[in-house]
């Protein structure tokens, strides 16, 4: 193997998703020297764009654009006396690579935290009784208010062309959004999409239970949309591709659609592919990065030399090179110190599906955004002190995809063969779904390590998760499966089944869920329960910066993206404004 060395850069981008490629362009435009390394292949707008088919084997099935888990298997174990066992197959989450990461192959909701989930370790404090809540949970406080973050989940926004309804312009309420969100300093870019049978039904039953739907916000625009980086993105066509797949039509909101066609274009960057990065380079002090170290497509050991690393790769990846490298403390769950690991939460889903033998609801004709939320089920929002239990749900009705593999059948229809086929001619497009997805609090036995047993190809050690679901969450389950119960006897369907998680079961690692990870790198005040400060910059190493869900110290209800954004562009302001002129920690310890 030979060692090579690049020419020096100012900065060091690894991962080229929707962190690395918003890092990049902002830093360039700034007028650094910017090289991003991304592990996968090459993707453009070009290799997926109309009229080449969405091909639902490939990309649904047999998840043609993510990361093969050869190449990024991770351990799981329930516990600390479990035996953690490698990924073979992808199943509860399923991470992107290439080009694009996973911001490629997302389902284009995008809605914002509220400013409760932001401060929840303070909202505990003041409305939970002491004794309430287990004493192994170890929730935190993001580090900024929402007056803080707000105008950059208002870029982030304009720069997805963000298609909904505005429901607290300023403090005013206004009809139709959420009422219920934090206030936003201007209205939605975009109208919010059309909507669908299912959607409508949904609010109105909603509505009559007392509660405050509204269209799920979505990065599927609505309309044509000039972003401030000056990309074109193109309206929504309501083909339903959208979740695991790349949009055929420029309509989905992507590195790809909103700023790589503008970055690309800048003298001042440019980006490696089949780069894999093995680890940060440390100045022999420990004290400051010098670069880093990876395996190129032709498998050369290459260093490149950087005065800032920024690590935005997705959240795990993030987690591991800073392991992998000495950045921080790891964290041991026995002593409660140290913090690189610390606070992995994932997050839980439910659903019920109604079925109709009268309605047609045409599920083929819609995007992956198409639906309607409320939000009234989110901390402060309703009585969850008084029911012992502390976290949320989005609870929705979505109609994300028409595709007939996967297509909910009633109870009893065979799952091939054809009876199978004649289960589809009776019911394909005669139901419809209810569905929750959770916040996760944070635990002390819930982390992220090196295994000590399995390595990967070039002989480091692979991440090991140590999970499972928590009496909390699944007390959370059971009283939202109430709720949507309600919902189901005001919609009045011929026939229903339910899939909620019950008191005794655990986290199946073979089931998709989400790939909403987060934690592990947590942002903080504090260097002794958080691996970043404010501005997403290492306690440790002050010219590495790591953006990306690894940051949010536990997961509430909303979608991670919208967050991950503002997050990535607070922190690149940050290093334009602060730490270029004067570099060092930009908060002290």
């Amino acid at each position: 193997m030979a060692t090579l060395t690049n020419d020096e850069v100012d900065v060091a981008v690894v991962g080229l998703g929707w962190t690395g490629s918003l890092m990049s362009i902002e830093l360039a435009q700034a007028g650094l020297k910017v090289r991003a390394f991304e592990r996968g292949e090459d993707r453009r707008n070009a290799d997926f764009s109309y009229p080449k088919p969405a091909d639902q084997y490939a990309y649904g099935v047999r998840n043609k654009i993510m990361l093969a888990p050869k190449d990024g298997a991770l351990t799981v174990r329930h516990n600390l006396q479990g035996t953690a066992l490698p990924t073979r197959q992808w199943g509860a989450f399923v991470p992107g690579t290439g080009v694009g990461g996973s911001g490629l192959h997302w389902t284009g909701v995008l809605i914002r935290p509220t400013p409760t989930d932001l401060k929840l370790k303070t909202y505990a404090d003041q409305a939970y009784a002491p004794g309430v809540l287990p004493a192994d949970m170890q929730i935190q406080d993001y580090p900024f208010t929402w007056e803080e973050i707000e105008p950059f989940l208002d870029r982030f926004d304009k720069i997805c062309g963000l298609s909904g309804n505005t429901g607290n312009l300023g403090g005013q309420i206004m009809v139709g959004g959420d009422p219920l969100e934090g206030p936003r300093s201007s209205p939605f870019p975009l109208p919010a999409l059309e909507d669908t049978l299912n959607n409508t039904m949904f609010a109105q039953a909603a509505r009559t239970l007392g509660y405050h739907p509204f269209p799920n916000p979505s990065a599927n625009v609505s309309r044509a949309w000039k972003n401030p980086y000056g990309n074109q993105i193109a309206p929504c066509n309501y083909c339903g591709f959208c979740s695991k797949y790349p949009c055929l039509n420029y309509s989905k909101a992507s590195p790809q659609t909103a700023v790589l066609d503008a970055l690309k274009r800048m003298d001042n960057f440019d980006y490696r592919v089949n780069a894999n990065v093995l680890r940060v380079e440390l100045h022999p002090d420990g004290k400051t990065a010098r670069g880093i170290t990876y395996i190129d497509g032709q498998g050369n050991e290459v260093f490149q030399p950087a005065r800032i690393v920024v690590l935005a790769a997705f959240q795990f990846v993030n987690v591991r090179l800073m392991l992998l490298s000495g950045i921080g403390k790891p964290y041991d769950p026995i002593s409660g110190e140290g913090v690189i690991g610390r606070n992995y939460a994932y997050l839980s889903v439910g659903d019920t599906t109604l079925f109709f033998k009268g309605r047609r609801f045409n599920p083929f004709a819609t995007a992956g955004a198409t639906g309607q939320m409320f939000n009234d089920i989110s901390p402060g929002n309703f009585d969850g002190p008084g029911l012992g239990i502390i976290g949320g749900a989005k609870i929705h009705s979505s109609q994300a995809t028409g595709a007939p593999i996967g297509t909910a059948l009633p109870a009893g229809t065979p799952q091939w063969g054809q009876a199978w086929k004649e289960g589809m001619q009776d019911w394909y497009g005669h139901s419809m779904k209810v569905s929750i997805s959770t916040g996760c609090m944070s635990y002390r036995g819930h982390y992220v390590d090196l295994d000590p047993t399995y390595k990967d190809p070039w002989g480091q050690p692979l991440l090991r998760i140590t999970f499972d679901w928590k009496p909390n969450e699944l007390k959370l389950q059971q009283y939202l499966r109430g709720i949507v119960r309600d919902i189901t006897r005001e919609l009045g369907p011929d026939s229903y089944s339910e899939n909620f998680l019950g008191m005794d079961d655990h986290w199946d690692i073979t089931k998709y869920v989400s790939t909403h990870n987060v934690g592990g790198a947590v942002m903080g005040d504090s260097p002794r329960t958080s691996a970043l400060n404010r501005y997403l910059q290492s306690w440790d190493v002050h010219n590495v910066f790591v953006p990306g869900g690894n940051a949010f110290p536990q997961n509430f209800q909303a979608n991670p993206t919208a967050l991950i954004g503002a997050l990535t562009l607070f922190s690149a302001q940050a290093i334009k404004d602060q730490y270029l002129k004067n570099p060092g920690p930009l908060v002290q310890a």
